[in-house]
């Protein structure tokens, strides 16, 4: 089977436009330097991933492959035509090409701290979903539009994107991503793929700083999984407050303000991300607190109600408040912020029912929520570890609410048998993995960094609202 095509045939089929692929598997720089029109960068940076990609390829299309020499192309076409694909390569490769040959002026993959830069000061990102519309529906990065990437070869299904701005593809992982840029390039859309998908997305960490008098709180969002921690600095000493993966990025947002960690906290047991209190201490040296009352297999300080931490100028004192976890612990600080984890939220209140005592959790809840949190000022501050999907920050960038606010919240206006009533017939899902992370955050079983991305995948689903 003749698997060459020379310049002067692809220069026909170009004319033609005929049912074809061109991928141009070239380093991302050469392919950026100069392409053929039509033509998609397609690097895989593993046997695997090549047979994901593969598998994603519409089996009816002619694909011509394009590198260097011709050597690598052929290679790859000759493997591809024994598993079934129309695959061909370019004769000699990119040097044998006189025809036009088109520059990039976008780079063809973006990592997911980019992307959060770009939608942060460029509204000029137009950001195409390829998952399937049941995955999309289950979490999403707000703004997306959903396209399958099944549907993305059919003609017309292109028709309503923008030519005036920058396409990001998105899927769960970043291989249906890359394949959607293929099907873009073959009707001159340049697009930027994702890397990782939202697998990666959603360890994408930013940081928000508030400072009032002599006080500074820094807030870490997980973008894509709206978790929240926070780092509290004092005269250069800093406590970190439910850090997520990665611990080298609360280091980084440290320093830039002059800190150095002292004091690492988990709030509680969490069940919807893998906590990185244990590696962000070993990592700075800093002391490591969690709740007596949780079941941890971990080496740690061990904090009761009543405890207090001090740093720099400042003392944290441990408030016992359970509902969400039988060992939850919420930090007061200057009797004016209160970091709740959680228990209460800016739109809504801890769910009972993640150990399977959702009654006894739930009465545990109103007393902790009416008899402890609720009892501090109207103004104080309340601080949680999550916010839910559609939640505005304050003017400041940074999620908070006030006891007087929170106060207003739907179920709290309840006497205790009906909350509890009401709170125990809710049914929302229970976070992705949700049993596994709480072995991995009680000490029971190790996790791997690599691992962690897939774990945590999906939206957090640790509150409840009305």
């Amino acid at each position: 089977m003749n698997i060459e095509i020379t310049p002067e045939e692809l220069s026909q089929i170009l004319q033609a436009k005929s049912n074809t692929l061109i991928l141009d598997i070239r380093s991302k720089e050469n392919y950026m330097s100069g392409h053929i029109a039509g033509a998609a960068n397609a690097i895989c940076s593993s046997m695997q991933q090549k047979q994901i990609i593969m598998s994603k390829l519409p089996p009816n299309m002619k694909i011509i492959l394009v590198d260097e020499d011709g050597t690598e192309a052929k290679q790859n076409a000759t493997m591809m035509a024994r598993f079934g694909f129309d695959a061909h390569y370019l004769k000699d490769g990119i040097k044998s090409w006189k025809g036009e040959m088109i520059k990039s002026t976008q780079d063809t993959i973006i990592s997911g701290d980019n992307l959060w830069d770009s939608i942060k000061k460029d509204s000029n990102v137009f950001l195409l979903d390829v998952r399937e519309p049941s995955e999309f529906a289950e979490f999403k990065i707000p703004g997306a539009v959903n396209i399958p990437l099944s549907q993305l070869f059919m003609p017309g299904s292109q028709a309503h994107l923008p030519k005036d701005k920058k396409i990001v593809t998105i899927c769960s992982h970043g291989n249906r991503s890359m394949v959607a840029t293929f099907a873009l390039a073959q009707n001159g859309l340049e697009s930027t793929s994702l890397a990782g998908g939202m697998s990666l997305w959603n360890q994408v960490l930013s940081a928000t700083i508030l400072k009032e008098n002599d006080t500074t709180i820094i807030q870490v969002e997980k973008i894509g999984k709206g978790c929240l921690s926070h780092i509290l600095g004092s005269n250069g000493e800093a406590v970190v407050i439910d850090p997520t993966y990665p611990p080298s990025k609360y280091i980084e947002f440290a320093q830039k303000e002059g800190l150095k960690i002292t004091h690492v906290i988990d709030t509680h047991q969490h069940a919807d991300h893998v906590s990185a209190a244990k590696d962000l201490s070993q990592m700075t040296g800093a002391k490591l607190y969690l709740s007596k009352l949780e079941e941890y297999k971990l080496e740690s300080q061990q904090i009761v109600d009543g405890d207090v931490i001090s740093f720099g100028s400042k003392q944290l004192k441990a408030i016992h408040t359970p509902g969400h976890t039988p060992g939850s612990m919420s930090f007061v600080m200057d009797d004016k912020y209160v970091f709740s984890g959680d228990i209460l939220f800016v739109e809504g209140i801890g769910r009972p029912d993640l150990r399977d005592q959702a009654e006894e959790f739930a009465a545990k809840l109103y007393d902790t929520l009416h008899n402890k949190l609720l009892k501090f000022g109207d103004d104080v501050k309340i601080f949680p570890t999550h916010h839910g999907e559609g939640v505005s920050p304050t003017k400041d960038g940074v999620f908070y609410t006030t006891v007087q606010n929170a106060k207003k919240l739907p179920l709290l206006d309840l006497g205790q048998a009906e909350f509890v009533s009401k709170v125990v017939s809710i049914t929302t899902p229970r976070p992705m993995n949700y049993s596994m992370i709480i072995k991995i955050n009680k000490g029971v079983i190790p996790v791997s960094p690599m691992q962690i991305p897939d774990l945590e995948m999906g939206p957090n689903r640790c509150s409840i609202r009305m």
